[in-house]
């Protein structure tokens, strides 16, 4: 199949609607049918603030980026994409276009065969 792997940057401490931002774009996906989703804490890293965040005992806790991402066909993302503009977040994404499939579908893959 085709698609892309959506992938939403957001900081471990942000919110929204007072849940973790990278919780809420999870349980969105899933009541929305995304078929699956992770999300990812950073070890290390920079913004276009140029700040080296690092995860060790001195760090300021909530500073580092989670990575929330998910494998879907162009409309699941577009759909994603839209629900944060609606919900009026604040965010940085990738969208890179993906070939996905299942190797030795079973009945139950969506998408076997294809």
């Amino acid at each position: 199949m085709q698609g892309a792997l959506l992938r939403f940057y957001v900081h471990e401490n942000q919110r929204h609607q007072g849940r973790l931002l990278w919780e809420w774009l999870l349980e969105q996906a899933n009541q929305h049918g995304i078929h699956g989703g992770s999300a990812f804490r950073a070890m290390a890293g920079f913004g276009r603030h140029h700040v080296l965040h690092e995860s060790t005992f001195f760090e300021l806790a909530g500073s580092l980026t989670v990575e929330v991402e998910f494998i879907v066909t162009e409309a699941e993302s577009q759909q994603l994409i839209d629900l944060v503009q609606q919900e009026k977040i604040r965010v940085f994404y990738a969208y890179i276009p993906a070939q996905f499939g299942v190797i030795n579908p079973d009945v139950n893959d969506q998408g076997a065969g294809e």
